[in-house]
């Protein structure tokens, strides 16, 4: 009950505030060629005070913003907002701040793990999650159902760690010093390299250009949104424990300048948080390419993670049931939520939903519904490269793995040849993978059987986990010693 009226109380606290974060101007940055042709279009809604390569710092009219997005733009408010013109002036001699020089080893060695993960894959769930997002009416920043969104997103993701029986996650509100809607964060502590974080996120706002009662925003982003929360089921579905921290975060505000995702980066990078990758899910379920999944390659955008998405596609994508196509595309500054991590200079990636221009011509729009889409086969391509890229950055932590169902599986360890059986179990043993001490794995053994023996002569003596994938029951992993 507590809890419940102090949430009535955050959500009244809009009404008050609306005004004030509706100001006619605002200060922010944005690309310097917009910012020219704003100008000559509307030369007395913009001032331009300074520029510094492709950016300038701007004093803008509300009305010239929205003309920014309807115009000139293709995607994303192509601007960030400041809550001042220092800060709008410091943003221009601040760019790559926190990793410039760190060169983050991406490397594709959790198959099994991966092609169980992209198995699981449900595409009723995203089409739930998009359908129930959709039903806020909108998600504009100053709306009270903005908030509850997010609180119920919250609750959500509370309650499938708790079903879990997960004691590593943690679900948090983030609240923002320029929008009173908050943000929410949902964390999986790392096991082994808690300090580590891999990020994915999205925003869960949305805006209708000319009437933001009703901006259903199923596309934009919705769709995100959901991709995200099936990632995070297919996770906790299957018990994957990360070496490194993972979290999942729904950004408030994006539409009117990042200002969510930005105070968060923004935040991560004073507290010096190693994020080594951060991937931004907006926009997935329209397709309107030739291809599936467009990466976006602006200059602000990680070459190597960039690649790594590319590689992950080719990978476990090129061919059978989970194949999809990519190409790539240009976004523009400030086009989504990533662009908030670069700026802080992270790992940032943006894999988007078609070639821009080509892209949900409804979005902003009342016409922004899950009826315009038709289904979400778009959005479980998102979803799978979604778990491929946590799977792969973040990496399983065998050693944290609790053994299950002991009583199934039988090892016996002689003269270095490891044999095992199930007992009273009705399923197929696909692959054994065994693993050293730290982590890593060493010997692959396809099964498609329920009993075998591996050959472990070329190992030193020590301690082992052997981690059995299941065709139907998941997976077991089991300690062993060699001598």
């Amino acid at each position: 009950m507590k809890n419940t009226l102090f949430r009535l109380f955050f959500l009244l606290l809009f009404v008050v505030s609306v005004q004030a974060q509706e100001a006619s101007y605002f200060y922010a940055t944005m690309d310097s060629n917009d910012a020219s042709k704003l100008k000559v279009a509307l030369p007395n809604e913009i001032d331009i005070i300074a520029t510094k390569g492709n950016q300038s710092a701007v004093y803008i009219a509300r009305t010239a913003a929205l003309k920014l997005q309807e115009s000139l733009l293709l995607h994303g408010p192509g601007y960030v907002f400041k809550s001042s013109l220092e800060k709008a002036l410091f943003s221009l001699d601040t760019k790559a701040i926190n990793q410039q020089n760190k060169i983050v080893n991406f490397t594709i060695t959790e198959d099994v793990l991966v092609n169980q993960a992209i198995n699981m894959v449900n595409s009723d769930n995203i089409e739930d999650d998009i359908l129930t997002l959709e039903g806020y009416g909108t998600r504009y920043h100053t709306k009270t159902s903005a908030a509850q969104a997010v609180y119920d997103l919250k609750d959500k993701w509370e309650a499938m760690a708790l079903a879990a029986g997960r004691t590593d996650v943690s679900v948090r509100i983030f609240n923002h010093s320029n929008t009173n809607m908050p943000s929410v964060i949902m964390t999986i502590e790392g096991a082994e390299t808690p300090d580590d974080y891999i990020i994915i996120g999205g925003h869960i706002d949305s805006i209708n250009s000319s009437n933001n009662n009703d901006a259903p925003g199923a596309d934009d982003n919705a769709s995100g949104i959901a991709t995200i929360i099936e990632i995070s089921r297919v996770l906790f579905d299957m018990d994957f424990i990360p070496k490194k921290t993972v979290e999942f975060m729904a950004f408030a505000a994006e539409e009117i300048g990042l200002v969510g995702s930005s105070e968060i980066a923004e935040e991560y990078s004073y507290n010096n948080i190693n994020v080594e990758a951060y991937v931004q899910f907006d926009m997935t379920n329209y397709a309107g390419s030739s291809s599936d999944v467009y990466i976006t390659t602006d200059t602000y955008n990680s070459a190597s993670l960039n690649n790594f998405l590319i590689d992950l596609i080719g990978h476990y994508n090129s061919s059978g049931d989970h194949q999809f196509t990519y190409g790539t595309t240009a976004c523009n500054y400030g086009c989504s939520d990533h662009f908030s991590w670069a700026q802080q200079g992270y790992d940032a990636a943006f894999p988007f939903e078609a070639a821009f221009g080509q892209h949900n011509p409804f979005i902003h729009s009342s016409q922004d519904t899950y009826s315009m889409m038709g289904n979400t086969d778009h959005a479980t391509k998102f979803a799978k490269l979604g778990l491929e890229f946590v799977i792969e950055s973040a990496k399983s932590n065998a050693l944290s793995v609790n053994d299950y169902l002991n009583n199934k599986m039988l090892l016996l360890m002689k003269d270095k040849q490891l044999t095992y059986r199930l007992v009273d179990l009705d399923d197929t043993i696909l692959e054994v993978s065994i693993y050293d001490i730290s982590g890593k794995k060493i010997v692959t053994h396809s099964s498609n059987r329920q009993s075998g023996i591996i050959s472990l002569q070329n190992l030193d003596l020590g301690f082992y986990i052997a981690v059995f994938n299941f065709n139907k029951n998941g997976y077991i992993a089991k300690k062993f010693i060699l001598r």
